[in-house]
């Protein structure tokens, strides 16, 4: 291909960071994708879009070298690092203030002109809730950079390689859910290849530059009537049957108590949150036309 736009994504090896290669190869003008990844694992997971990948850059946070070897000559950088979910060596600081303090001192020096930072619906440094608020922290730094920026807050994911999809799809299997509440909160899923394009349009940096969009899909419904969506499209039947917060909430707490880590209390929290948002004003400064939920729902099962 012509040589074009390079971008580098870091945690391309995510289901985001596959669908915006995938995105890119069908770009109206021509993008180098360049995949930071940190692991020979994680780069063994670009497989499925190893056509679309022009490069894979073996990078990591505590080495500004790796960064800054694959951010030269780069246009921007897509960054998707971060964790829900604890684990040894990947606290909320570590994955999501840390990488993205890393990658903003790596780009400066490569002459990057554009940061899309995807971030989470909610995120507010001054939140109780340390996910929320390590992304709250993220996104300072990211706006303080001195670099051109969008910052996309995202919401529930559906589509291809998405955890969302993966647990529908156990769902649909088993014939039975067992959700928080009843599955009672609302979710406003958003297509992951609509989150991939709006990354790309910021790349750009012609529109949503150095803005902070709340990017959600076009339809909020209480968790467990995307569940029965999801069964009727495939013309399956599902029995939801619940288990109080509150029970979750102790059991995770004893096991914080115990020092292990994983899905948390501040994890519980922000996937039984209501989302209810106005869809237009981010899908307008990205010129993005949002993909439907059942269009989304049957792309996610099949």
């Amino acid at each position: 291909m012509a040589e074009g736009m390079r971008v580098v994504i870091t945690g391309a090896n995510s289901a985001v960071g596959r669908a915006v290669a995938r995105a890119a190869a069908t770009w109206p003008t021509p993008i180098v994708v360049v995949a930071g990844v940190r692991s020979e694992r994680a780069a063994g997971e670009l497989q499925a879009v190893k056509d679309h990948v022009h490069e894979t850059a073996r990078i990591a946070y505590d080495d500004p070298g790796s960064l800054q070897a694959a951010f030269r000559g780069a246009s921007a950088v897509v960054h998707l690092a971060g964790v829900l979910a604890e684990r040894p060596g990947s606290s909320y600081q570590q994955a999501n203030v840390d990488t993205t303090r890393a990658v903003v001192d790596a780009a400066k020096p490569c002459g990057v002109r554009m940061i899309v930072y995807v971030s989470a619906i909610g995120a507010d440094p001054a939140s109780p809730n340390r996910y929320r608020r390590t992304k709250g922290e993220a996104e300072t730094l990211v706006r303080q950079s001195g670099l051109g920026y969008a910052i996309l807050r995202a919401p529930l994911l559906l589509g291809p390689g998405t955890e969302a999809t993966a647990t529908l799809k156990r769902h649909l299997r088993a014939g039975k859910a067992t959700m928080i509440g009843g599955g009672r909160n609302l979710q406003q899923p958003l297509d992951v290849g609509d989150l991939a394009r709006a990354a790309l349009v910021a790349s750009h940096g012609l529109a949503a530059r150095d803005r902070t969009l709340d990017l959600v899909g076009p339809v909020a419904l209480a968790e467990r009537e995307i569940l029965e969506r999801a069964a009727r499209l495939a013309g399956r039947t599902v029995t939801v049957r619940s288990v109080p917060k509150g029970l979750v909430s102790v059991m995770l707490a004893l096991r914080e108590w115990s020092g292990q880590r994983g899905f948390s209390r501040d994890a519980l929290d922000v996937i039984t949150a209501d989302t209810r948002l106005d869809p237009a004003p981010a899908a307008a400064a990205l010129g993005l036309q949002l993909t439907g939920l059942d269009e989304m729902l049957q792309r996610s099962m099949g």
